[in-house]
């Protein structure tokens, strides 16, 4: 996987007000800054974003975390597509182990790749399902529940995930289900 020496780094560059602020607006607040969760409705603001302490809260919903976890949350992407994405933004090459290129750990991380593509998938199908959401509302879960858990919704298609991949007949996907 990736070396956690290199996450402790990446979090160490990142400014997460920056990163924040891109998809919510946010206001000083003392040493912090405060707006109003993107992860359910509110009124008045609950969110919190320490620059100090490098993580976010959220006082109503209690989600939080680091810029990484934000950005799985907020925008539904897999740890590894949220590291890359944050690392390409502030200019640092991901490494990886060098375990990962044996053969075996080469096959496995595949496979979880293969999981994650589909599992993002999956995410964003409930964020666009209007009937999905309500049902999840009907039954007591919240916004923030459904991201803590990466709920997702697979829609009544026998091919629906096709578009998520570069070849649907890649064998890692059958693979992947066994």
């Amino acid at each position: 996987m990736i070396a956690q020496g290199f996450i402790q780094d990446l979090l160490a560059r990142v400014d997460i007000v920056e990163v924040v602020a891109r998809s919510v607006a946010l206001k000083k607040a003392g040493q912090n800054y405060l707006g109003l969760c993107p992860f359910h409705g509110e009124k008045t603001p609950s969110f919190t974003v320490s620059p100090t302490k490098q993580f976010f809260h959220c006082f109503g919903c209690a989600a939080h975390g680091s810029a990484i976890g934000f950005l799985m949350d907020h925008r539904g992407l897999g740890y590894i597509e949220a590291v890359e994405e944050l690392a390409q933004q502030f200019g640092m090459q991901v490494p990886r182990d060098s375990l990962r290129d044996a053969p075996a750990a080469g096959r496995r991380r595949s496979l979880l790749e293969a999981n994650e593509i589909a599992a993002g998938f999956y995410r964003r199908q409930l964020k666009a399902s209007p009937v999905a959401i309500e049902y999840l509302k009907g039954r007591g879960l919240t916004g923030a529940t459904a991201a803590h858990f990466a709920l997702g919704y697979a829609p009544d298609d026998w091919q629906a995930l096709k578009p998520a991949f570069d070849s649907y007949e890649d064998a890692r996907l059958v693979e992947a289900v066994w």
